[in-house]
């Protein structure tokens, strides 16, 4: 499976500012769950009975991630976008379909997860949802070959994996086939969203690049606003600024554009996100949640581009609608920087700071809410390889600064392994894992039963070279030194590109670039 170079890198390094973007309460509500059935929300305009006997023939995954579930009476969901020019057996979708798509071949994409968006309902129904870059680099966690990857990828690169898997035992039959590598693929994304926010994941729904084009089909037209003229050709954007009524090729245009963005994918998520909030808006002043003839034909785009997770109830759909017109918190998860590797652009992140910015958001405390912490515990021993010296002492102060405990500094033991690689022992995977990705060290983590517990060491070796944003930190350990940087001054929080202009235009949709 071939791995894209990802997106046009924004005109500047890093975002202009820190600040949210905030949606009116009312839209942003709406927008989260649109996602989850193309127009879920119908609870609130058709009986009980009827909402939920059309959504018990909506295709279900048995899919999960590791780590439990929530247990304090909140519900987190993982809204899952994919990028895939397939329907559910694995079939080449219509021609006509792709021309319509403006969206390449069907081999075009892959199996990539190019809108991620975790979704925390907290006990007391307030909601907060964060979404997550798609080329955020993480370890590559049981897909063969690979030591990192970018998050989008860990669907398509796994289902590739067991589709070979699967073939190698003899299964022929290609409906099998797709459904058990989606299966597997599915699992990995939640399990890689899981490792970097500390999260657990309850529930998740699926829905298809077609599923856009069909909910924009079936409504008619999508009514957006733009801020500037566009025009991009490998999309097929071509729209005026203002607001206007798109139809649906033109409306998936509008939700996949990147190039010619000054932001590049931050704008195509402000626009994915507008165009679910004009969608609930459309669905709601339109009555076509109280018509079962509209109903019915919102109801054949779910049941064809959709697919839940199993255990969803009607109690589940019963807390989305009490919620649906709620405060709720649209945020983005940080990056440190962007970078080059093997000609990809990524994103740098730092692992613990995400996990700690996400369960202060979903808790409004420091811990996350399951079984990995949001702040690192653990006491690290540095150990220089190199022939540079004080490298351990200045990675030691660095790696405080970032809240871990100050373990050894010191040179190589006689007989010691110099390879640059990190060891831990029992409960400090998820640092160590952190750390890794942190210091820019390729080889993947490994238990060693001779550290004590919550215990790490990192072998600096010969040739190692540390990041840029790794900077010398005193010995107190007080130097913010992996937090990033910028000509901006930014903190590494992405930030809309219109923030600070009016949210919406006069019909209340949000205006984006």
């Amino acid at each position: 499976m071939s791995r894209d170079s990802g997106r046009r890198r924004p005109k500047h390094a890093l975002p202009k500012s820190n600040n949210r973007w905030s949606i009116s309460k009312v839209a942003a509500g709406r927008a989260i769950f649109s996602l989850l059935a193309c127009g879920s929300l119908v609870v609130t305009g058709a009986g009980w009975q009827v909402f939920y006997k059309a959504f018990s023939h909506v295709p279900t995954s048995g899919a999960e991630a590791e780590g439990g579930k929530s247990n304090d009476g909140s519900m987190n969901m993982l809204l899952i976008g994919l990028d895939s020019r397939k329907d559910q057996n694995g079939n080449d979708l219509p021609k006509a379909v792709l021309n319509q798509l403006h969206a390449g071949d069907s081999d075009a994409g892959g199996y990539n997860t190019n809108t991620l968006i975790l979704v925390h309902v907290g006990a007391d129904n307030k909601v907060t949802a964060f979404s997550i870059p798609r080329d955020d680099w993480v370890p590559a966690e049981g897909i063969p070959g690979y030591k990192h990857i970018k998050i989008k990828e860990a669907y398509g690169l796994t289902k590739a994996n067991e589709a070979d898997k699967l073939v190698n035992e003899g299964i022929t039959d290609q409906a099998t086939l797709e459904q058990q590598s989606r299966e597997a693929g599915r699992r990995a994304t939640l399990n890689a969203v899981h490792r970097l926010t500390g999260q657990p994941i309850d529930y998740f729904a699926e829905v298809n690049l077609v599923g856009f084009y069909d909910l924009a089909s079936e409504l008619g037209g999508v009514t957006v606003c733009l801020n500037n003229a566009v025009y991009d050709s490998y999309s097929g954007a071509n729209f005026s600024a203002g607001e206007q009524t798109l139809n649906a090729s033109q409306a998936l245009a509008f939700v996949r554009q990147r190039h010619g963005l000054e932001n590049g994918d931050l704008d195509r998520t402000h626009r994915q996100q507008a165009f679910l909030v004009s969608v609930m808006q459309q669905l709601r002043s339109a009555g076509t949640l109280t018509d079962i003839t509209k109903l019915n034909g919102l109801m054949n785009v779910v049941h064809n581009d959709v697919v839940l997770s199993k255990g969803w109830t009607e109690k589940q759909f019963q807390r989305i609608g009490q919620i649906a017109d709620g405060n709720v918190n649209f945020q983005t998860l940080p990056v440190v920087r962007y970078d080059s590797i093997n000609g990809m652009d990524v994103n740098i992140v730092d692992p613990v700071a995400i996990r700690a910015k996400v369960a202060a958001a979903f808790t409004g405390e420091g811990s996350a809410t399951g079984s990995t912490t949001a702040t690192p515990s653990s006491t690290v021993d540095v150990v220089n390889a190199t022939t540079t010296p004080g490298l351990a002492s200045t990675i030691s102060s660095a790696l405080a600064g970032r809240g871990y405990a100050k373990g050894e500094v010191r040179d190589p033991l006689s007989g010691e392994s110099t390879s640059t690689v990190i060891d831990y022992g029992a409960g400090a995977e998820a640092d160590a894992r952190a750390m890794s990705t942190m210091l820019g060290i390729e080889a993947t983590p490994s238990v060693d039963p001779s550290l004590a517990p919550r215990r790490i060491r990192v072998m600096l070796g010969d040739g190692y070279s540390v990041p840029s944003d790794v900077m010398s930190a005193d010995d107190t350990g007080t130097a913010s030194s992996m937090s990033g940087s910028s000509s901006s001054g930014s903190s590494g929080d992405y930030a809309p590109p219109d923030s600070g202009k009016p949210v919406g235009g006069s019909s209340g949709v949000p205006c984006v670039n």
